[in-house]
């Protein structure tokens, strides 16, 4: 078990409604992280209902969701980025 900080920005922290938690966790990859929470009530299950949606950083390094979690400190789950 962990401890992880988990960031939420723009559309995702609107249907969460928090911008951060600090969760317990046994999953030992980002998807594991995301059907822990989309498993805990429908408003994570509506955020992470679209994986494709979503980009995923580990301590601020951009990641896959196949990343592993092991000594991560920090989550962050944001839409893609548009250029401008």
């Amino acid at each position: 078990m962990q401890r992880i900080d988990v960031l939420y920005f723009a559309w995702v922290r609107e249907r969460i409604g928090l911008p951060r938690e600090r969760v317990e966790t046994d999953a030992a990859t980002v998807a594991g992280l995301v059907a822990e929470l989309a498993a805990r009530e429908e408003r994570y299950a509506l955020a992470f209902a679209d994986l494709a949606s979503l980009r995923v950083a580990l301590d601020q390094e951009l990641a896959d969701f196949d990343a592993p979690l092991e000594g991560v400190r920090e989550v962050a789950f944001f839409p893609p980025m548009t250029g401008g």
